[in-house]
C-alpha cells in the first residue's frame, strides 16, 4: 500500500485536509464554475486538493501545473430526473491516466437506488486497493422522509464507508459537536465534512471549527468557496482553522481586512 500512502500524503497534510469539490456542473450549470481554471489559480497553494470530473481535467490549461492534489470524481447525476440516483461515469484507470492523486464516489443511502450505489462503491474500493489509489467516499443519508443531519443516519453513512473499504468519508455535519463526536467514533476512518449550500461565512467557519474539535480531519467544501466573492480569502480562513487550529475570532480579522482590500 506504499502507492496509496504516497498519494494520500498529497491530499492529507499532517493529518488534516482542505478539499474543494468543483464537480457540481454536471448536476446543473452553477454560478462560480464558468471559469474553473481561474478559480483553481486563485486557490492553488492554499487548498490541499480539488475534486473535478474527467472532462474538466482533460480541457484544463492549469491542472497539469497546479500544486494541489487532484481527485477525479467517478459519480454523476443531473437535477432533471432523480439527482439522488448516482451513476459511475468513469473509471479508476481513467483517473490514473489523468494523473489523479485519488478518486471519489458519491453514495446516497436511503435513496431508491441505494443498493446499486453500494454495490458499485464496493467494487471501486477493491479496484482502488489494487491500484494503490485512495478513495474518498461521499456518503449522505438522502431519500424520502430522511433527515440528512440526523446523527444516527450520519453515523450509518460513515459506517457504510468504513465497511466498503473507503480511505476517507465525506458526510454531513450534524450541526452539533457532541453528536458529531459520536459520528467520528462509529468507525476507524478519517472523516471530512461537507459544506452544503452557500451559507453565511461566519456560521460556516464556526461549524468547521466545531467539526474539527469533534474529530473531523478537515472539510470538502465547494460552493462556499467557489461562489465566494474572494475564493482565495475564504480558503485561507478555512486553512487557518483546519491546519493552524485558529479560532473563528482570529479568522474574522483576516476576512475583514481581505474584504477591505477588495472594496
Amino acid at each position: 500500500m506504499v502507492g496509496k500512502m504516497r498519494r494520500l500524503g498529497r491530499i492529507v497534510k499532517n493529518g488534516k485536509t482542505l478539499i474543494v469539490p468543483m464537480d457540481h456542473g454536471i448536476s446543473k450549470p452553477i454560478r462560480g464554475l464558468e471559469d474553473i481554471d481561474g478559480v483553481l489559480r486563485r486557490i492553488d497553494g492554499v487548498v490541499d486538493a480539488v475534486v473535478l470530473h474527467k472532462g474538466v481535467v482533460k480541457r484544463s490549461k492549469f491542472v497539469a501545473e497546479m500544486e494541489m492534489g487532484l481527485i477525479i470524481h467517478l459519480s454523476a447525476s443531473t437535477c432533471l430526473v432523480d439527482p439522488n440516483d448516482k451513476r459511475i461515469v468513469t473509471s479508476v484507470e481513467k483517473a490514473i491516466e489523468l494523473g489523479a492523486d485519488a478518486v471519489s464516489i458519491h453514495v446516497n443511502i436511503g435513496s431508491k437506488t441505494e443498493g446499486r450505489q453500494i454495490e458499485e462503491a464496493g467494487r471501486i474500493a477493491e479496484l482502488c486497493d489494487s491500484w494503490g489509489m485512495p478513495l474518498l467516499a461521499m456518503i449522505y443519508p438522502r431519500g424520502e422522509g430522511i433527515n440528512e443531519k440526523d446523527p444516527e443516519m450520519v453515523k450509518h453513512a460513515v459506517r457504510v464507508g468504513y465497511e466498503i473499504g473507503a480511505d476517507i468519508v465525506k458526510t454531513n455535519y450534524t450541526g452539533d459537536p457532541e453528536t458529531f463526536a459520536e459520528v467520528i467514533d462509529v468507525a476507524e476512518i478519517p472523516v471530512v465534512v461537507a459544506g452544503g449550500s452557500k451559507t453565511d461565512e461566519l456560521k460556516l467557519l464556526k461549524d468547521v471549527r466545531d467539526a474539527i474539535l469533534a474529530g473531523a480531519i478537515g472539510v470538502a467544501i465547494g460552493r462556499n468557496v467557489f461562489q465566494h466573492k474572494n475564493p482565495e480569502l475564504i480558503a485561507k480562513a478555512l486553512r487557518m482553522i483546519i491546519h493552524d487550529g485558529a479560532d473563528v475570532e482570529d479568522v474574522k480579522g483576516v476576512l475583514y481586512e481581505g474584504s477591505l482590500a477588495l472594496s
